[in-house]
């Protein structure tokens, strides 16, 4: 098992709190200040995903850390993974306007979803290949030098 090429939660942490901030600040101005029309609720469900991505960062970062893959994942898998937490919540938020959501309908978006980050998790694992290292090669020639 191979960890993941950084354990830091730091270059995480600041796109973590703007999303946070941005999402739940944003959404408690939406919902407390603006009339329910079409245009402000379409504000909310952007705004709904950006918090759900913001919170739910640090949970895919950390999963990432405890069960690690190999190859190890990039930074551009774990926002794709957060964000995908995010569009869960906006969609099951969308189909409860109709009320149209159930135990049913939720797994099954929550399954579909994992099935298709597996599907693109497999797909990067075919197209990824490892790095070619020679440590037999001699080191390059160093350039003559003319002591006249």
């Amino acid at each position: 098992m191979e960890a993941p090429s950084s354990t830091s939660f730091r270059p995480y942490l600041a796109p973590t709190l703007v999303l946070f901030g941005l999402g739940w600040g944003g959404l408690g101005l939406t919902v407390f200040t603006l009339p329910p029309l079409v245009w402000a609720r379409w504000l909310f469900f952007a705004l709904l995903t950006l918090a759900l991505t913001g919170t739910a960062l640090p949970a895919v970062w950390y999963l990432n850390l405890r069960f690690p893959s190999n190859p190890p994942v990039e930074s551009s898998v774990i926002l794709r993974q957060a964000i995908w937490f995010g569009v869960y919540g906006a969609v099951l938020a969308w189909l409860e306007i109709n009320g149209v959501v159930t135990i049913w309908i939720a797994l099954g978006w929550a399954l579909g979803l994992m099935a298709v980050e597996y599907i693109v998790r497999m797909i990067e694992r075919s197209r990824w290949r490892p790095p070619v290292i020679t440590e037999d090669a001699p080191p390059p020639a160093e350039p003559p030098t003319s002591d006249d």
